[in-house]
């Protein structure tokens, strides 16, 4: 492995975060948490929250923090499981789910301009890239 390679990777990907990150209110009104709760919600709901902590690298304090805060925006919805009644599980609400798409087409379109000037190709490769880089880190961390 290329040591030059890796530090700059290191840094860019440090740099990444950041700028999104400062960028964030552009993006939309949830913040990246908020984000990637909703999102995961959107796809495989209900989930029990130990399940959404897992399936987001959060330790569970974590998750139900953010579960609170977002059931109190009425974003998700929470209810006992039918099959266990001693676990949680949530929902996207309508609300949460507009306000994703509101997020999700603001986010859309700063990325669209951002990467106007890419090739397909460019394109296609940073999304099997991050993907797999994503599904490393993952892998990496268990």
């Amino acid at each position: 492995m290329k040591e030059e390679s890796l530090h700059i990777i290191e840094h860019e990907i440090a740099l990444l975060v950041r700028l999104t990150t400062a960028y964030s209110p552009r993006l939309g009104e949830l913040d990246r948490s908020e984000y990637l709760l909703l999102s995961e919600l959107n796809n495989h709901s209900p989930l029990a929250i130990n399940v959404l902590a897992d399936k987001l690298m959060l330790n569970l304090s974590t998750a139900s923090r953010q579960v609170a805060s977002l059931e109190a925006k009425q974003f998700i919805h929470r209810f006992p499981d039918p099959q266990n009644g001693r676990i949680s599980l949530v929902e996207i609400t309508a609300e949460g789910q507009a306000i994703l798409r509101k997020v999700q087409k603001a986010r859309y379109a700063v990325y669209k301009e951002v990467l106007q000037d890419w090739s397909n190709e460019e394109l296609e490769i940073l999304e099997a890239n991050l993907i797999r880089l994503n599904q490393d880190f993952k892998k990496w961390s268990r």
